[in-house]
Formats: structure tokens, C-alpha cells, sequence
């Protein structure tokens, strides 16, 4: 049981640091895995000992929690969840003072929001 719960929360925290999509898939996974551990430890330890019912809800409660927390994150940093890459590959940079993220086009080197439209300054 105990080895079950420990794979299943390694599992969850493994899958959530790979991810390169943004804050609400791996605060999900994370919140799941967490969720569970902590869902199992309450229900093997009150009422009628039942941890796997515990890990089943916590988990659910905290993938849920997680993945809110995440999308939260995303919205503030004024982007939705996908990869942070301009719209040729581009590494993207953020303007602390807009609050956005943007990137440089190599052949005219000019700067573009995120959404693609022109940076002015």
C-alpha cells in the first residue's frame, strides 16, 4: 500500500518537472501527487482506515487545485498556457515593465509580443 502511494507521488512529481507547457500541467501533476500522498496518510489514519480511497480523493482534489493554481500563474504572466517560444522557435524574453513576454526577429531584428504584434517602445 505504502509502496503504491510512494510510486504513484515520485510519478506524478517526475511527469510535472519534464513538462515545458506552462504552470498549469505541472502545478496539476504536483497538486496530484501530493494530493494523494496526503489524501492516503489521513484516510489510513481516521475512520475506517481506507487509504486507497483517501489517495484516490486527494488526489483528484489536488490535481484540480494544482492545475487551477497553475492556470492563475499563467493568466498573470499575461500568456496562456503553451510553450514559451516565439513564432519561429524564437527563445522568448519578458519586459518586466509591460508584464509581458516577447522575442526578436533574427532577419529584421525587430521585437514582437508574444502574440505577434510589433513591440513598440
Amino acid at each position: 500500500m505504502t509502496r503504491i502511494i510512494l510510486m504513484t507521488a515520485a510519478s506524478a512529481l517526475m511527469l510535472g518537472a519534464c513538462t515545458t507547457t506552462g504552470n498549469t500541467e505541472r502545478n496539476a501533476a504536483i497538486g496530484a501527487g501530493l494530493g494523494a500522498l496526503t489524501g492516503a496518510v489521513i484516510g489510513n489514519n481516521v475512520g475506517s482506515g481506507d487509504g486507497e480511497t483517501g489517495a484516490i480523493i486527494g488526489g483528484v482534489i489536488g490535481a484540480a487545485g494544482g492545475a487551477y493554481t497553475g492556470r492563475q500563474q499563467d493568466q498573470n504572466m499575461g500568456e496562456r498556457t503553451q510553450i514559451r517560444r516565439g513564432a519561429n522557435g524564437e527563445p522568448l524574453e519578458y519586459d518586466s515593465y509591460a508584464g509581458r513576454y516577447y522575442f526578436r526577429d533574427t532577419a529584421t531584428n525587430r521585437t514582437y509580443w508574444q502574440n505577434g504584434q510589433l513591440r513598440t517602445r
